[in-house]
């Protein structure tokens, strides 16, 4: 058996257990709400950040 397919029916064998388990499982969690929405805060706040210095370096740049 070659080694792709002995991957793929590990991954396949692997997603069927899975789904099987996921029936019993469904909620979230506050705690899992709460660390999505700081995370996306951050990401917001570190791509605004970034945005601002690259903008503000353009701005400064003397091209006469």
């Amino acid at each position: 058996m070659s080694t792709i397919r002995q991957t793929w029916e590990y991954y396949a064998t692997r997603l069927r257990a899975s789904l099987a388990t996921d029936h019993d499982r469904g909620e979230v969690s506050a705690t899992t709400v709460v660390m999505a929405a700081a995370l996306i805060a951050l990401a917001l706040f570190v791509g605004a950040t970034i945005t601002s210095r690259v903008r503000d370096k353009a701005n400064s740049l003397d091209l006469d």
